[in-house]
């Protein structure tokens, strides 16, 4: 139990447990143990759909439950080791060894040593091969996943694409053979290799991997016979009857995403050719417009929660959207009850639908323009109109908006400083725009990442640009915004992008850095506060690697470190949309 160490942490609501909503199953009685584990804090974690809707689906099973497991922030990690406890379920403070099961929800590449914590607080053998029958089946799915081998080492499964009925097949076979692989009769990898024939799972144990000279990976084979040479990605084919929880989990502190999350899309339209989402998503699919309505109701009436967000890869193409908002308008309006939308397109906000987000409590207006100049944002394939953006702004500033966030990004192939130039020009226009309306020029904050060229994109073959350059970008924007004091400018961390694109990007072979580097106390490499690249450097240097191997450009016919998953996109497609990039 905490209960004795909690005065002396911070924030100790985020270890409590026992939130409104929250299930409480006997766990002794239950026959499937699953731990749902996500490797940040509470904060984070809680505000993460995904974790919502796996523990409620899983919990839904007559005889399995499925507890949370959270990161323990550095202080609590410390009185831990000092006294030689384990990390507990947040829901019954129960051992992990005493799971059958145990799944990771990998959303950042910046949260692995933040897996080996856990595995390593919770007194499991870090590497799966030393985890025999009496430990639980270590699994990990999300977003990283499209590119599980820098993690190999750890995971005894991957599930690949979306989990809700994945999840549930293997928690289905794992029943059948839970009595002969627990008492030791069945071995493991033959377990792996059963689970291994439901589709979009991948036991990285029943594959080898040899590499040429170069470094490129040469052969990736199955070691074992029956086992698929490709892993095609799950997907949930109507969003309509699959499961979403209705009971709304009210954490008892405050987190980042606090409120209601309605989720009315998978998928994108759109091809733009960064973007890794629209492979994990694909295909396109819409949750039904009374549905939402229905689960908004359902949501407010269980929770109380004063504020709602739509949730999508682009909810400005959900095509029921005008019907949508009017009938949680009439819902929500009387009760003063917020919308908060993600970035929006700009065709979005005009006419009609522009009145309907003004009669919400104001939450923010976003837009994701991803690059200044005309010419980067055709060649990223990034559908974003100049002249609608200038009418939505104006319209928005007329309903009463002072402040606009923008999104760019910096690293586009092909890019020049005028490029550059141009995001601070279209930054200071749409604060001018304002004026047009009597108004004092709006505050506009831009968030400036730099680009990653991720698996399964089109830029997947494209190299990334080095620290050198990243930070050569950001100084030139920063100096040439220094007299815009409308402009308010955060950059991402070059180090923290760089990094992400080495393990995006990487093979087996780094499993050994990953380990590395947590040996030497790497934690939370998402947190600025918490970020050492001093230790990751060393790190690279003791396993002999060059993570810069990593960001270099891809021949189109060698074989990369994921090409053996299937996302639904085909390949000659991406290869066709990054060669347009090339002609440019």
């Amino acid at each position: 139990m905490y209960e004795d160490i909690l005065l002396e942490v911070k924030r100790p609501g985020q270890y409590i447990g026992k939130e409104w909503n929250a299930v409480g199953k006997d766990f002794d009685a239950a026959l499937i143990k699953f731990a749902l584990i996500f490797p940040d804090l509470y904060e984070i974690g809680m505000s993460n759909l995904g974790v919502r809707i796996i523990y409620g689906l899983l919990n839904r099973i007559s005889d399995a439950v499925c507890e949370r497991f959270f990161a323990p922030d550095i202080d609590l990690e410390k009185i831990l080791r000092l006294n030689k406890r384990e990390i507990l379920s947040l829901d019954s403070r129960r051992r992990l060894i005493e799971f059958d099961l145990a799944g990771f929800s990998l959303g950042s590449e910046l949260g692995y040593t933040n897996v080996l914590n856990i595995l390593d607080l919770a007194h499991l053998p870090l590497r799966a091969r030393e985890r025999g029958h009496n430990y639980p089946l270590v699994i990990a799915g999300g977003p990283c996943t499209l590119n599980p081998e820098p993690m190999h080492d750890f995971f005894d499964l991957f599930v690949i694409g979306e989990a809700e009925e994945l999840l549930l097949e293997v928690t289905d076979t794992y029943r059948k053979y839970k009595d002969a692989y627990k008492s030791g009769k069945m071995p493991k990898s033959e377990l792996l290799c059963i689970l291994s024939k439901i589709e979009g799972v991948y036991a990285p144990s029943l594959y080898d991997v040899d590499y040429d000279g170069q470094g490129v990976i040469k052969r990736f084979v199955p070691n074992r016979e029956g086992v698929p040479l490709k892993i095609r990605k799950r997907f949930v084919r109507d969003l309509n009857s699959s499961y979403f929880p209705k009971d709304w989990i009210v954490p008892n502190v405050q987190i980042v995403h606090d409120r209601i999350t309605l989720e009315v899309m998978r998928g994108c339209p759109n091809r733009c050719r960064f973007c890794q989402a629209r492979s994990h998503y694909f295909p396109l699919r819409y949750r039904n417009q009374d549905a939402v309505v229905d689960l908004a109701d359902s949501l407010y009436k269980c929770s109380g929660y004063e504020e709602l967000s739509l949730s999508g890869l682009s909810v400005s193409d959900y095509p029921c959207l005008e019907g949508l908002l009017t009938g949680l308008i009439s819902l929500f309006k009387p009760l003063g009850v917020g919308l908060s939308l993600p970035s929006i397109k700009a065709k979005l906000i005009i006419g009609k639908v522009s009145s309907l987000i003004a009669k919400f409590k104001k939450t923010g207006l976003t837009f994701a323009p991803e690059a200044g100049s005309k010419r980067l944002r055709d060649l990223l394939a990034k559908d974003f109109n100049s002249e609608e953006f200038s009418q939505a702004l104006k319209e928005a500033y007329s309903c009463g908006y002072q402040h606009v966030k923008l999104y760019f990004m910096i690293g586009i192939p092909g890019e020049k400083d005028e490029d550059l130039d141009a995001i601070i020009d279209f930054s200071v226009k749409a604060s001018d725009l304002r004026k047009e309306i009597k108004q004092p020029a709006a505050t506009v904050n831009l968030s400036v990442s730099n680009l990653i060229p991720k698996p399964h994109t089109p830029l997947q073959w494209a190299a990334m640009i080095d620290l050198d350059n990243m930070k050569r970008r950001q100084d030139y924007i920063r100096e040439r915004s220094l007299k815009r004091k409308r402009l308010k400018i955060s950059f991402h961390n070059p180090k923290m992008s760089f990094l992400e694109g080495v393990f995006s990007r990487g093979d087996r072979r780094l499993s050994e850095v990953i380990l590395n580097a947590f040996n030497k106390g790497a934690r939370f490499d998402a947190w600025s506060s918490s970020f050492n690249f001093d230790l990751w450097d060393a790190s690279f240097r003791d396993a002999g690697i060059d993570p810069c191997f990593y960001l270099k450009e891809k021949a189109i016919d060698e074989f990369l470190p994921w090409d053996f998953i299937e996302t639904g996109v085909d390949k000659a497609f991406l290869v066709e949309e990054f060669n347009k990039t090339i002609a440019r």
